[in-house]
């Protein structure tokens, strides 16, 4: 990858994290992204507030987990974006934020149902719920990647929401539409629970959606 194209994904990265501030999906210094770079990955930093990210911020980290002296520390959970792309050739970015009820779904460990058609944008017909580990360790990105399975977006039990996505973009979609069914199953839940569609229609639509929006 050109230096060109290294400083616009830098750039485009600062701007999905402030873009996961402004919507509501994260608060403070939590939640993270990363994206492929050639060979490498960039990650978003540690401890870093989103409103004074700038794109010499994102830290470059090599495959063997090497960065360039003087870089910034990176994102905790580098090891789990890492594992991410390392498993999905499909991936080129990866979106993970503490939205607030994705985040109360995966406190109660409770996957998102087949309960609307818009769950597949998940890759599934359920968003299902990773389980627990320790933040920024090893055991956390093997139960991510497992639980995620070929799809683009699980939860993560007692933490968050991830999302592993084609690019930022794509990824950034993807979690706000999953903050919204994780809303809208929370809703239900007061009222007595969804109805669910059935496994044939969850079928159909993750058919469907193959080929529904844009991908680049």
């Amino acid at each position: 990858m050109g230096a060109t194209n290294e400083g616009a994904l830098r750039q485009r990265m600062a701007e999905v994290m402030k873009a996961m501030d402004d919507k509501g999906l994260n608060r403070g210094t939590s939640g993270n992204v990363s994206a492929r770079c050639g060979e490498a990955m960039l990650v978003s930093p540690s401890g870093v507030p989103a409103s004074h990210l700038a794109a010499e911020h994102m830290v470059l980290i090599q495959p063997d987990g090497s960065m360039a002296p003087g870089s910034l520390k990176p994102s905790s959970e580098w090891r789990m974006h890492q594992g991410i792309l390392d498993r999905r050739p499909d991936v080129g970015a990866v979106v993970h934020c503490h939205s607030r009820y994705a985040t109360t779904l995966a406190v109660a460990n409770k996957p998102i149902p087949a309960m609307h058609y818009m769950v597949a944008v998940g890759g599934g017909a359920s968003v299902p719920v990773a389980p627990y580990a320790t933040f920024g360790s090893m055991e956390l990105a093997a139960t991510v990647v497992d639980a995620l399975d070929g799809r683009y977006a699980a939860l993560m039990a007692n933490h968050g929401q991830i999302v592993a996505a084609p690019n930022l973009d794509y990824g950034l979609a993807i979690a706000e539409e999953i903050e919204e069914q994780a809303a809208i199953y929370w809703g239900t839940l007061a009222i007595g629970g969804p109805t669910l569609l059935a496994d044939e229609e969850m079928n159909t639509i993750l058919q469907r959606f193959k080929s529904y929006g844009q991908r680049r």
